[in-house]
């Protein structure tokens, strides 16, 4: 019986982070009484930081000092990594050999290495096939990634209240993230707008997710849309610790499809369920870092131009519908 994992990583910025949560869903759907601990061995991970809320009850705990393999030295034989301690399954996520060496004395049972996955023939090109991957092998074809479902007692209850359903039929919410953290990565505004408003002619609710820094065009969307929702900024739940990407994914579980750019909204909105509409700027990234989404529509600018812009709207509208529908 597996009691205790340990996950080795190199750490997770925002993006990694995310892209990586239906992996841990999986991961504790396949050993709800496991101890799982998350070893990010350069010392930074996310899920001590920024998605810790959203990670509780998934890692147990987080390692991230002491000899870990990161260390050129950590290799040799009478270096005691994680501090002499071993776990009845090790996933090493990582495809560096010397340091799936040291993860590997870890392990008093089971190992499973991207390492030695990776020299084989048919390693998938992208990152969320890779987690399912090895999921799929630490528990002989059982698990694999899975929405995540938050722990946190108050994160669904502010989604309910946020976005609530009526008890006989109600909105059918759509959720339109606009942001990216490049500007070369961004559909014009102006069309989520205009689709904004087809969303709204249609009957259904349009549901806006902007970051801190993009007031600007938070404003802009209220102008144009007035009669969408901002939940995120316009607060009536009366849960205030629920905020940030916890907030985010727990709202993604309220919508029938979303939009987003290749970019952190769209992987939190993926995580929490959401079927997820994504768009790309070139092809190579859009294959390797695609969302984690359970139903995934996927267009890329580079099929149809040279930058975001070329992105048709009835293209793009087409291909949400389909997602609305419930046709992959």
């Amino acid at each position: 019986m597996v009691q205790s994992i340990l996950i080795y990583s190199m750490g997770e910025v925002i993006g990694d982070g995310l892209i990586k949560l239906p992996f841990i869903a999986g991961l504790r759907a396949a050993f709800p009484q496991a101890r799982i601990t998350w070893c990010a061995a350069k010392g930074q991970t996310v899920y001590a930081g920024p998605l810790k809320a959203v990670t509780a009850g998934y890692i147990d705990e987080v390692l991230t000092d002491g000899r870990t393999g990161d260390a050129a030295l950590d290799v040799l034989p009478w270096v005691r990594p994680f501090g002499g301690r071993t776990f009845d399954l090790v996933i090493d996520t990582q495809e560096n050999a010397r340091r799936s060496l040291v993860a590997r004395r870890a392990a008093k049972g089971r190992f499973v290495s991207a390492a030695a996955e990776a020299r084989r023939p048919g390693w998938p090109v992208a990152v969320v096939d890779r987690l399912a991957r090895l999921l799929a092998l630490a528990t002989d074809g059982a698990g694999a990634p899975r929405p995540l479902a938050l722990f946190h007692p108050d994160a669904v209850d502010a989604a309910r209240a946020l976005l609530p359903t009526a008890r006989h039929g109600g909105p059918v919410y759509v959720g339109l993230a606009p942001g990216a953290g490049g500007q070369d990565k961004r559909w014009p505004l102006e069309r989520y707008l205009d689709l904004a408003r087809r969303i709204e002619a249609s009957g259904r609710k349009a549901v806006f997710f902007f970051g801190p820094d993009e007031a600007a065009d938070a404003q802009a969307a209220r102008e144009a849309v007035p009669e969408a929702l901002f939940p995120e900024a316009d607060r009536t739940d009366g849960f205030p610790e629920v905020r940030g990407p916890l907030l985010a994914i727990a709202l993604a579980g309220r919508l029938t499809a979303a939009i987003a750019n290749d970019a952190g909204p769209g992987h939190m909105l993926a995580a929490g369920g959401a079927p997820l509409l994504s768009l790309q700027k070139d092809r190579r990234k859009a294959v390797k870092f695609r969302p984690a989404a359970s139903r995934l529509e996927l267009l890329v600018a580079e099929d149809y131009g040279q930058d975001m812009a070329a992105l048709p709207l009835d293209v793009v509208d087409a291909a949400l519908q389909r997602l609305i529908a419930g046709v992959s």
